[in-house]
């Protein structure tokens, strides 16, 4: 079902209600790469424009089996932007292009086949937790950020 319309979540009764005036990125929670990269985001992102959910959360669960995607199985970020899901390297792309600045220049990368792209991406998807490790619960965001991770 990756293909939906846009905001088809909010028909979709197996998904809580959340906030979605802004982009929202579901991560793997006990993924070391996945909450750098949140981190990552956080740092430069002062504005504040992107919300955070983990995929093991009530609501991470429910947006990857309303794609259609295995819950159990987080080897990719989403992005859920504008009611859209990005997926993989679109996500990445999108969420750092958001950025502003030069980091809008990543853009470029979209010239290179997605299945490219797609395919580093998901090499370092199926061995992030050899690499990079993983926690045995995912970390709890400073108190002065708590308002951009839902827990619903």
């Amino acid at each position: 079902m990756l293909t939906a319309p846009a905001y088809s979540y909010r028909d979709d009764p197996a998904v809580p209600s959340f906030p979605d005036d802004r982009p929202l990125v579901i991560f793997d929670g006990v993924c070391a790469l996945c909450s750098g990269f949140v981190r990552f985001v956080l740092r430069h992102d002062p504005q504040g424009q992107f919300r955070f959910a983990p995929a093991q959360s009530a609501l991470g669960t429910a947006l990857y089996r309303h794609y259609g995607l295995d819950p159990e199985n987080w080897e990719s970020n989403l992005l859920i932007a504008d009611g859209q899901l990005f997926l993989r390297s679109e996500a990445a792309i999108g969420i750092i292009s958001r950025f502003g600045g030069l980091w809008r220049l990543l853009r470029v990368l979209r010239a290179l086949p997605r299945s490219w792209r797609d395919g580093l991406y998901d090499v370092i998807a199926a061995n992030r937790y050899r690499w990079f490790g993983q926690h045995a619960y995912c970390a709890v965001p400073d108190p002065a950020l708590a308002d951009r991770f839902l827990s619903v």
